[in-house]
């Protein structure tokens, strides 16, 4: 009988910073999380927290919001499009922003950017590259805090 064959992994960077599925797409891992706790959104959250992220081409990170503000920052690979923006009821396009290698070019790239609490957004690669971003919450981010639409960004 002849051995399963491995099912190769998608991009190397998922196996060598240990990622995992992300419900809003993409791939991620919580690299760090305050030890410090505060009360907030009605239960209590650590300070802060952090994730590696990462978006392969043609995958995108769904609309949603999380209940903290939320830092991202550009880490590698190819630029990122960060749309966020719509009603308190429904994400929509209201402004974009170009996470990427190039911010000294002309000004169309920045290397950090921060979404609001409550604000919807949604993320792609801007071209066939993958982008990796590390993301800041605080007050740290909880599954409880997070609301996903299905529909694609």
């Amino acid at each position: 009988m002849a051995e399963p064959r491995p099912v190769p992994v998608p991009h190397p960077l998922i196996e060598a910073l240990g990622l995992q599925p992300h419900p809003e797409g993409g791939w991620y891992r919580r690299t760090w999380q305050s030890p410090l706790e505060l009360d907030a959104h009605g239960g209590v959250r650590p300070v802060a927290t952090a994730i590696s992220f990462l978006l392969l081409p043609g995958e995108v990170s769904h609309w949603h919001r999380v209940r903290s503000d939320e830092l991202w920052f550009w880490q590698g690979g190819g630029a990122l499009l960060l749309t966020e923006g719509g009603t308190q009821d429904a994400p929509g396009a209201t402004t974009g922003y170009r996470l990427g290698p190039e911010p000294a070019v002309g000004g169309a790239e920045r290397v950090q950017h921060l979404v609001p609490a409550n604000v919807w957004q949604t993320a792609r690669p801007a071209g066939a590259e993958h982008v990796l971003v590390g993301c800041v919450v605080a007050p740290g981010f909880d599954f409880a805090d997070f609301e996903l639409l299905d529909t694609p960004g």
